[in-house]
């Protein structure tokens, strides 16, 4: 396939903010092309959107259906490749759902849907559709989440034993989503966002770091989660204890009224010889602990780090590499599948390294999982 690959997308009008990350994001490494859009339920807004990234207007659409049912009927040089889904929580299921049976594979914001029972049809329709499903948990982009990973899995830690896991932020301290800011509004509404607020939002993303970094899966959660902010229908904060499935404990903690925290997400992971520490706000440096010897600092760009980590760097050692880097390194790694896809053949979806639906579907389960927990008194909840 020797083009850019057409994209479209749906959701990220003029007021949206993950929109433009993502447009950004694929834009980085001159593989793809945006090509239309079902940009707004907002009447005009899509178009707007359209004029304002120079996209014909005949493929400008109104809702994501008619985008769908117009695209496929594009002669195959014209029509999309794939769709990145980046609409609220509550649309992400139809659009995915819709763009798999029409013939185009899916990018979709995290989580992957709004419950857990659309996330297991989606996962369905994958494997009858044999296309690919790929999801934007951005933080296992960066380089140093690829060097943490390639070192747990190479044993230089032991068996692992500890994890601490936190997604502090400040933003939703005040009730915010009465003032009319959007982003506050969708995020804190279960309508749109689904069971979970803080959990859902943040705290997904802090359990797929744990297991992403350490290869082991979450098998049960001891939860609380609390409203603090008055007047608002969802969780803003929670703090839990995990038990994984090698017999290693850990703690994660999610809270979005964390009053002066910006996006704090840090890991800390022990073993029986070492730990290391990352944190999301310093992705350039990590901190190795050892049982024997004195602390290490590497850093992102050097020589020294693994190939696995070296695949997914851009710049040299000193030149800072964040949030848009790690976007496009998910982008690069789902398209770089899109590329090799052949109908009738089964891609092995690790060899690309990008979130699939598998991890979607995890993703609900420990909502789901978490908020079972903390409206429990026997409190241990086993994800199943």
């Amino acid at each position: 396939m020797k083009r850019k690959l057409r994209m479209g997308m749906v959701g990220g009008g003029l007021t949206s903010f993950i929109g433009p990350v993502h447009r950004k994001a694929a834009g980085i490494d001159g593989e793809i092309e945006l090509v239309c859009g079902a940009f707004s339920i907002i009447p005009g807004e899509s178009k707007e959107t359209g004029e304002a990234l120079y996209l014909n207007p005949n493929r400008v659409y109104e809702s994501y259906q008619e985008m769908f049912e117009k695209e496929k009927n594009l002669p195959p040089d014209q029509r999309i490749d794939f769709v990145s889904v980046v609409t609220p929580n509550h649309v992400h299921f139809g659009p995915s759902q819709m763009a798999l049976e029409s013939g185009f594979h899916v990018l979709v914001e995290k989580p992957i849907a709004f419950s857990l029972a659309e996330a297991k049809t989606l996962e369905k329709t994958v494997g009858k559709t044999g296309l690919l499903l790929g999801l934007t948990h951005t933080y296992t982009g960066y380089p140093l989440v690829k060097e943490a990973r390639k070192m747990v899995a190479d044993g230089a830690f032991g068996k692992i034993r500890k994890i601490y896991v936190e997604y502090p932020q400040g933003w939703l301290s005040t009730l915010l989503e009465k003032t009319g800011n959007m982003q506050a509004s969708w995020r804190t509404d279960p309508k749109q966002s689904g069971m979970g607020g803080a959990i859902g939002d943040i705290g997904t993303h802090a359990a797929n770091l744990a297991e992403y970094i350490t290869g082991l899966q979450i098998t049960e959660v001891c939860a609380m989660l609390n409203t603090v902010v008055k007047g608002r229908h969802l969780d803003d904060d929670s703090s839990m204890l995990l038990r994984f499935n090698n017999g290693a404990s850990g703690v994660l903690m999610a809270t979005q009224v964390a009053a002066g925290e910006e996006n704090n997400l840090n890991i800390r992971i022990y073993g029986e010889k070492g730990g290391l520490e990352w944190k999301q706000e310093e992705p350039n440096t990590m901190i190795l602990k050892w049982l024997d010897r004195p602390k290490e600092i590497i850093r992102a760009g050097q020589k020294y780090l693994s190939d696995d980590a070296k695949a997914f760097t851009r710049t040299p050692a000193g030149h800072p590499e964040g949030y848009l880097e790690a976007f496009a390194n998910i982008y690069r790694s789902f398209t770089r599948a899109v590329r090799d896809f052949k109908p009738g053949k089964k891609l092995n979806i690790a060899k690309y390294d990008f979130p699939d639906v598998a991890d979607g579907v995890r993703g609900m389960n420990f909502v789901q999982t978490v908020v079972k927990s903390a409206n429990s008194t026997r409190k241990w909840t086993t994800l199943k």
